[in-house]
């Protein structure tokens, strides 16, 4: 299994985000229902921790608890303002109850 072993299915709650660290890199880890997310844990208008704020399921969302920023947790795109640019998304993977986490490039993924 590649990339970076951050805990197993139950440590991460239904619409609760979870900061993890992947090789030196704040990770938040959101889970919406059976399915897990994964995106910098930097709000990127303020240098403020996302897993610290609202997970907003419906819309697979994670809000900035300072600013109000919600950041999609499919693409890392801020969907309100005041962030304008997005965050890093990472891949997540499920082998048995172990969750990895793994780090995209632009042409395919690193571990």
């Amino acid at each position: 299994m590649s990339g970076v072993r951050v805990g197993v299915l139950s440590d991460f709650t239904h619409g609760a985000a979870a900061k993890v660290n992947v090789k030196g890199v704040a990770v938040a880890i959101v889970r919406v229902d059976d399915s897990l997310y994964a995106i910098a844990d930097r709000c990127s208008h303020a240098n403020i921790s996302l897993s610290e704020g609202e997970v907003h399921c419906g819309k697979k969302e994670l809000e900035c608890w300072k600013h109000g920023s919600a950041f999609s947790l499919e693409t890392g795109a801020p969907n309100t303002f005041p962030a304008t640019q997005p965050v890093e998304v990472f891949s997540v993977s499920i082998n048995g109850d172990e969750v990895f986490v793994t780090r995209r490039a632009e042409n395919g993924e690193v571990s």
